[in-house]
């Protein structure tokens, strides 16, 4: 490849086979690991939480594979060609994020075997925030991640393979539906292992060949030196305010400010995440699986930033980011980019088939189950419906936001420049408000229903206030405030939801003091509950913290 090319290529037949085989391959292990003993029908538990019997390395590939996607290889690597290391703290952080959700959150979720967050919110609050936050989920899921999932996607696919990419958008999104149509998250999370694998293998494939070609004779030691060397920029990860990228990352609140209320929110209370630790078949096991999800991701900057980074100098002059890691791929010989193309498709269909998944559960049993009322179900709110109609019922909510997704995806993010903080300025509407209601849920007992819903709204509207640009509050309000909306706007996003967060803290403080619940609304026990841990998993989260005061430490 000539430096400042852009490359579009198109498989040769020997990386067709490798895919068409890995796709056969794993879609037939999805059946497989789907199967039911005969006679049994598959019920709520079965197919929204693979009934509780996943185990530690299934629930820590699921996490990394449901989490690294082309919203993360694409979108983060292309971050990596405009921003640098830097963009790795959201993976560095997300390490540490998980020790505190392993150790503080899931042993309260798993003693009240909660199957959703919606459900936990009613638990704990009332029924009225749960189809609130069902709804704001639902819209959010559909409408930013999987469509985002699927975009960028597309453009790897395009890039590397050379079809249409609309062609592309539809046959991601089909065959991640119908991956997990049949077996839900049991073939989600039982499959991701080899998922995982494969993209950690494919990533080191892409870094080692990238480095090699840099550094030459002097091989990727050499390639890494001279990327040091020449681009000393894009190995600060701590940004100065000078900076053209500083509201992106601004500074030190990757490490003490808003980038903690994204990951709480990330890692902690979002469905299509802590669906797999809620799906364990103990706590220690599910504890187990976020330590080793945290070592994953730990590892995750060398395969997926680091390419992009090197992209600088192999391809200069990109139109856009995203294109950085695609066109990285082009340096592959035939046979392995079929290998890495077919790693890169894994994780697209990994985490959009988990997104799918997650989507339909919050449907089917926190807007439809409780729609049809009723008994008790196995999900701890029931339905007048059978176990299996709401399988049915998420199969066909799995379809409609499936297909929601896929023509919705061109006219959201098109014309974007980096569709990686796109998800991130648009999830950190609700992601303040989020945080603020399961953390007074979870730890604070005179939280109110009441106090939480003035919480999550509050979020929603000061960030709008804080995003909305100035030239549309001169247009549509006023000439006079539009130069607040200007200041308003020039706040880094991530101090945004830092400031948003204690607003609406302290919103839901006020509230909840101001209008007491009733004694019986709380009905999350904390009889039981233990924020014990096992001296593996102490020794484990003193590694993980060691080694990311080294990396700080070197690349401050």
């Amino acid at each position: 490849m000539e430096e400042g090319s852009e490359a579009m290529t198109s498989l040769s037949q020997i990386d067709l086979i490798v895919v068409v085989v890995y796709a056969i391959g794993i879609f037939g292990l999805a059946q497989w690991v789907s199967r039911e003993k005969a006679g049994h029908a598959k019920d709520t538990s079965d197919y929204f939480l693979a009934s509780k019997s996943l185990p530690w390395w299934a629930i820590g590939a699921s996490l990394i594979a449901a989490n690294i996607s082309a919203e993360q290889i694409v979108g983060m690597s292309g971050a990596g060609y405009t921003i640098g290391l830097a963009i790795a703290s959201y993976e560095w952080m997300a390490a540490l994020t998980l020790l505190i959700v392993g150790k503080y959150f899931l042993p309260i979720f798993l003693k009240n075997e909660i199957y959703t967050m919606p459900q936990f919110l009613e638990q704990r609050f009332g029924p009225t925030i749960r189809t609130v936050m069902a709804v704001f989920w639902l819209a959010l899921y559909v409408f930013v991640n999987l469509t985002s999932i699927l975009w960028l996607g597309s453009i790897a696919v395009t890039q590397v393979a050379g079809v249409n990419q609309d062609v592309a958008l539809f046959g991601l999104g089909v065959f991640a539906l119908v991956y997990q149509l049949r077996g839900g998250l049991k073939a989600v999370a039982l499959t991701d292992i080899v998922q995982v694998t494969l993209l950690v293998l494919g990533g080191l494939v892409i870094s080692y060949l990238t480095l090699s070609k840099i550094g030459g004779d002097a091989g990727i030691l050499g390639g890494f030196t001279r990327l040091t060397t020449e681009l000393p920029e894009k190995f600060d990860m701590i940004l100065s305010p000078d900076s053209p990228y500083y509201k992106d990352l601004p500074g030190l609140a990757v490490l003490i400010g808003g980038m903690w209320i994204a990951n709480l929110s990330y890692w902690g209370f979002n469905q299509y995440i802590i669906q797999r630790a809620l799906a364990a078949k103990s706590l220690p096991e599910a504890q187990k699986g976020v330590v080793f999800a945290a070592f994953l991701k730990l590892l995750m900057p060398v395969i997926i930033v680091l390419p992009g980074i090197a992209a600088v100098l192999l391809a200069p002059n990109l139109e856009k980011g995203d294109q950085a890691y695609p066109t990285m791929m082009t340096l592959l010989p035939v046979g392995l980019l079929g290998l890495v193309f077919a790693a890169l498709v894994a994780a697209i269909i990994a985490s959009t088939a988990s997104k799918i998944n997650s989507i339909s559960t919050i449907f089917t049993l926190d807007l439809y189950a409780q729609f049809r009322g009723g008994k008790n179900s196995a999900a701890g709110d029931g339905a007048a419906a059978s176990e299996t109609h709401l399988v049915l019922v998420g199969r066909i909510a799995a379809v409609v936001a499936t297909l929601l997704a896929i023509f919705t995806a061109r006219p959201l993010l098109g014309n974007l420049e980096g569709a990686f903080q796109y998800i991130q300025e648009f999830s950190g509407f609700v992601t303040p408000g989020i945080t603020v209601i399961f953390l007074l849920g979870l730890f604070w007992p005179r939280a109110t229903e009441t106090g939480a819903l003035v919480g999550a709204v509050a979020s929603v509207i000061l960030s709008f206030l804080y995003w909305c640009p100035a030239e549309w509050v001169a247009k549509y309000v006023s000439v006079d405030l539009a130069e607040i909306s200007a200041t308003l706007n020039a706040v880094p996003f991530m101090n945004r939801m830092m400031i948003v967060f204690f607003v609406s803290l302290a919103l839901a403080v006020i509230v909840s003091l101001a209008k007491p619940a009733r004694a019986d609304s709380n009905r999350i026990t904390m009889q039981g509950v233990s924020f014990g841990t096992t001296t593996g998993f102490n020794i484990a989260g003193g590694i993980v913290i060691a080694i990311l005061i080294a990396l700080y430490a070197t690349w401050w």
